[in-house]
């Protein structure tokens, strides 16, 4: 497993992924089919992400992407400090190292580009995420009641933050 951050001649395979992770989750924002990824459309995210400082890592394992790490920095002057993760694997990847190797990117990336404080949401019922965050040092900070509607019923998010 190699883990990099993205170039623009990835923009396909990462929509493409983008795709698949939402299709087999049930706890990412977008359901299945719901949002549009296109090569174009994850070509200009990727320069803009780029262009603001942010950064994309992904995993890859025989030339296939398996995993992907967002970190979407604030462009306000006085939360420039803080970025916004959004992280997803493919299904069959789960539970192997993927979501930890793409962490230990992230963590070296912060260092570097002088960000104070990573934060992210996960729902409540995603022991596998609320798991793999913890373990990378991230804590629970609080808890948005009834923020997302899955299957029918409402679902509390944690707010969890990691500062360095």
């Amino acid at each position: 497993m190699n883990i990099r951050q993205v170039e623009r001649a990835d923009a396909a395979n990462l929509a493409k992924l983008m795709v698949d992770v939402e299709s087999h989750s049930e706890f990412m924002l977008f359901e299945k089919g719901e949002r549009q990824v296109t090569k174009e459309g994850m070509s200009k995210r990727i320069a803009t992400t780029q262009e603001q400082g942010s950064a994309i890592f992904i995993a890859e394992s025989d030339g296939q992407l398996i995993g992907y790490l967002f970190a979407l920095r604030d462009q306000v002057k006085r939360t420039r400090h803080r970025a916004y993760l959004v992280c997803g694997i493919q299904h069959h990847w789960r539970g192997k190292g993927v979501g930890t190797a793409l962490f230990k990117a992230l963590d070296d990336w912060v260092l570097e580009a002088d960000i104070h404080r990573l934060e992210l949401t996960v729902a409540v019922k995603n022991k596998a995420g609320v798991t793999l965050y913890k373990k990378a040092g991230f804590q629970i900070e609080g808890i948005k009641q009834d923020s997302l509607f899955i299957n029918g019923e409402y679902v509390d998010e944690y707010n969890m933050a990691k500062i360095f």
